[in-house]
């Protein structure tokens, strides 16, 4: 089952308004719903960092759901970021041009230090 292949894990950030989403396993086509309701409960918080250590996998509908998300994120005064990309699915947003698209930094730690606006 989808469930068994891939997982989202919430928690608070280090003030109001932030949380991570940890991301564990395969993000395709049979388990983006399960990303998408994580990330439908949050919508509302001034910033995402979308935790990538754990996932091993993300095709074109994964890579659509962190872009619409992010999207939604902005258009509500927000902002999503990605933290910890392995270098399989890094190589996927390289390849699509995403990688441009999202600020990235190299683990959770760091994005949560980034105070800079914006993005």
């Amino acid at each position: 089952m989808a469930e068994e292949r891939f997982a989202v894990t919430s928690a608070p950030g280090p003030r109001p308004g932030v949380v991570v989403l940890a991301l564990t396993g395969e993000l395709d086509h049979d388990t983006a719903d399960v990303l998408r309701n994580a990330l439908g409960e949050w919508s509302g918080a001034e910033r995402i960092v979308v935790d990538c250590q754990g996932l091993w996998f993300c095709d074109s509908t994964g890579l659509n759901v962190l872009l619409r998300a992010r999207l939604h994120a902005l258009e509500a005064g927000g902002r999503l970021e990605l933290a910890g990309l392995r270098p399989p699915v890094a190589r996927m947003f390289e390849i699509t041009g995403a990688r441009t698209v999202f600020r990235v930094h190299e683990n959770v730690a760091e994005a949560l230090t980034d105070q800079r606006a914006g993005g």
